[in-house]
């Protein structure tokens, strides 16, 4: 199959959603909500309940790709929040900081969440596989 045709069948506004609700966690930690609870169990508890979220919402939509749906939710969030950091980064405290100060920071930031969306997506997908037997 074509790779273009592979991205035309994602579900853009379901990955826009996705991502835009994991901007939870920094939220929270923007807030003092974080520390009001408590490192790291906050970040711990709010990621795997975003997991959850995440894993739920694919696999009820029974999303054809749910791999690389998840995958690119991933890296959404990752893109959002770094423009997030450089937005409220210099307002909150007077100078940038964040991930847009260093370009393996951006990098890294990328890569991990990438990684967060491909485990959910195996996830998923297994459950999917598990559900259609």
């Amino acid at each position: 199959m074509e790779n273009s045709n592979i991205y035309k069948r994602l579900n853009w506004k379901l990955i826009a959603v996705l991502s835009i609700i994991a901007l939870v966690r920094p939220f929270m930690s923007i807030l003092g909500i974080s520390d009001a609870i408590g490192k790291p169990a906050a970040s711990i508890t709010a990621t795997i309940l975003i997991t959850i979220v995440w894993i739920t919402a694919v696999y009820i939509k029974h999303d054809s790709q749910p791999i690389l749906t998840l995958v690119f939710v991933g890296i959404g969030y990752a893109i959002l929040a770094i423009i997030i950091s450089g937005i409220l980064s210099p307002i909150l405290t007077g100078h940038l900081r964040g991930p847009l100060t260093n370009p393996f920071a951006i990098i890294s930031v990328l890569a991990t969440n990438a990684i967060w969306g491909l485990i959910t997506g195996l996830i998923t997908s297994s459950l999917l596989k598990v559900q259609a037997k």
